[in-house]
């Protein structure tokens, strides 16, 4: 099976108009479609020069998108959903999380993230600022806490902290697919716009973090750290009184 994905390429200025940009839902297909073992091309588009056969493939909305067998498809979740029950075992493996908690972990971190950076105000920052973080603290305390098959039941000691890599497991599932293409972005453009870290502290969100960037389906798809910065320049605001 071979797919076809259109997505978002570099669109600031100087860019070259072709390679992969900063896009998260680009990203989350090409991790779906890497883990599943699917041959798929890539099309890249400038936004700021969109060739005029795209309306005409999907008008009215923007890449990503995916064609198979002639036919679009456009929303995001749709297409996952579409490839789960399309690439299915014994082919091809199943990526849905086993456990549903998995699913939403992490869900409102990139809400929070936006209002932070988008935010012009400086004595709103720090409440901002407090918001992401403790989205981000919720997100750690899952990735501590040790999934069903992690607990022993016959055993007396004291439950310990997961040390599991992903959100549900040792695996990469199509949970963090969604997640981690967003939380790369919020580490690379809170510490660029606001001089944000993750605080240190929180040790599973950067176990689970640097467990991503050792695996190829994840940075080989990812956009560099350069072009995520530029996709925020006029995104990002200024604080100002």
């Amino acid at each position: 099976m071979t797919c076809d994905v259109v997505s978002r390429g570099q669109c600031d200025a100087g860019c070259d108009g072709e390679s992969i940009g900063n896009c998260p839902f680009s990203q989350r297909l090409f991790m779906i479609l890497w883990l599943k073992g699917v041959v798929f091309n890539v099309t890249t588009v400038d936004l700021k020069r969109k060739p005029a056969d795209l309306h005409n493939l999907a008008p009215g909305t923007h890449p990503p998108f995916l064609t198979f067998n002639g036919e679009v498809k456009t929303d995001i979740n749709k297409i996952e959903e579409f490839l789960e029950e399309a690439l299915a075992p014994p082919k091809y493996p199943k990526l849905a999380a086993r456990h549903r908690e998995s699913n939403t972990a992490g869900i409102d971190i990139f809400a929070k993230f936006s209002a932070y950076i988008k935010n012009t105000r400086p004595d709103a920052n720090r409440g901002l600022e407090n918001n992401l973080t403790k989205a981000l603290w919720k997100l750690d305390e899952y990735l501590n806490s040790p999934l069903p098959d992690e607990i022993d039941a016959d055993s007396m000691e004291e439950e310990k902290n997961s040390i599991r890599k992903f959100l549900d497991g040792n695996e990469l599932t199509l949970a963090d697919c969604n997640l981690l293409p967003k939380l790369h972005i919020v580490k690379v453009v809170a510490k660029k716009y606001r001089n944000f870290d993750i605080p240190s502290d929180m040790k599973a969100v950067w176990r689970y973090l640097n467990s991503a960037y050792t695996r190829d389906e994840f940075t080989n798809t990812c956009a560099a750290d350069k072009e995520i910065e530029l996709a925020y320049q006029d995104v990002a605001k200024r604080l100002t009184k």
